[in-house]
């Protein structure tokens, strides 16, 4: 009887242990069989190198899910179509984990986030050098899918060039560019650029040179000292007190009473011309009386016009007159103010007589 208590209690003690191990597992990670999932693949021609079965799969850095499968395209889709006209890409699945209604919006929304630009690439998680899976929108023109023959088992997303691979593609081809350089070659020239580098330095006079620094350095120091003594030498003191001087006669000259009454009779007169502008009789008054003289002026001009003309060409015989008279007051003085020359006497005539 103890017998069968004690198998008993071994029994349900087995009992338990597994319940509540089975329940620790369910807490920390069987709620996701329980929960829906979408399955989507993409492919790569590249390396995955540091991706593994479990790699997380996030969307910006938010956990979406995890990476599921990975295998080459020949095995799954190619295996009918001849090796050299084989893709060879990487197939790699994963199997996003969520509610209901995120799980049911990503399978109507994944062929409209393709079309925006929606790719998969794989990026480093840490320095550990694990890979992992990152969802993120990249211009879709400069990301183009890759070319197949297939249809996909599950959604597909295109992938696009990670940034490490990117990297490491740079590098190699540096290296790859070293490789091909002609290292010797170079190293020949390095050489013959120092030997004659070496060769012109022995060429040169130091000597001569030093001598050339120390004559310059000599004259700068002349120059230097010549513009300490043209400043010791200039009359500051008078040009301060000059500037002073003057400061003071302004201050006088704008302290002076007479200027301030100029000032004070400019604005009278101005406010005056504005008082006159805005009243407009004295200036309106004014403005009539030039314009009724002005039209009496054209209309006497006009009347007498031929009578001007008359005037104008009397005058202008006048002024020609006067201007004989005047050069024959110059040449005959006696004349003009005597009369005509005396006549001749003839000497013969008057010697008969």
């Amino acid at each position: 009887m103890e017998e069968k208590q004690r198998h008993y209690r071994l029994g349900l003690f087995v009992i338990v242990t597994l319940a509540i191990l089975f329940g620790i597992l369910f807490i920390l990670g069987g709620q996701s069989l329980f929960q829906p999932t979408i399955k989507f693949e993409t492919y790569f021609d590249k390396s995955v190198a540091g991706l593994e079965i479990g790699s997380p799969v996030k969307f910006r850095g938010v956990p979406l899910g995890t990476v599921v499968e990975i295998e080459t395209s020949g095995a799954l889709y190619e295996r009918d179509v001849p090796a050299e006209s084989r893709k060879g890409y990487i197939v790699v699945r994963s199997e996003l984990t969520g509610s209901k209604e995120r799980v049911e919006d990503w399978r109507k929304n994944v062929d409209l986030g393709v079309a925006k630009g929606l790719r998969v690439q794989t990026q480093l998680a840490g320095i550990t050098g694990q890979q992992y899976l990152a969802l993120d929108y990249l211009d879709p023109k400069a990301h183009a899918p890759l070319e197949f023959g297939w249809k996909p088992d599950y959604l597909y997303i295109p992938s696009a060039p990670s940034l490490t691979g990117e990297i490491i593609a740079g590098m190699q081809r540096f290296v790859a560019s070293l490789n091909e350089a002609e290292v010797d070659k170079l190293g020949q020239n390095l050489n013959k650029l120092l030997v004659n580098v070496d060769t012109k330095l022995d060429q040169l006079d130091v000597a001569q040179l030093s001598a050339e620094a120390n004559g310059l350095l000599k004259d700068a120091r002349a120059t230097v000292q010549r513009i300490d003594g043209v400043i010791a030498r200039a009359p500051m003191d008078q040009a301060v007190a000059n500037f002073s001087s003057a400061a003071g006669r302004l201050d006088k000259l704008l302290a002076d009473p007479a200027l301030t009454q100029t000032v004070d009779n400019a604005a009278a007169f101005t406010a005056r011309l504005q008082e006159a502008s805005a009243e407009g009789g004295e200036i309106d008054r004014i403005l009539k009386d030039l314009d009724e003289a002005i039209e009496r002026t054209n209309a006497i001009l006009a009347d007498n016009q031929y009578d001007v003309r008359g005037i104008v060409q009397d005058l202008r015989a006048t002024a020609d007159n006067l201007r004989s008279l005047s050069e024959t007051a110059k040449r005959y003085p006696a004349g003009v103010l005597i009369g005509g020359p005396p006549e001749k006497i003839d000497r013969r005539k008057k010697e008969s007589k």
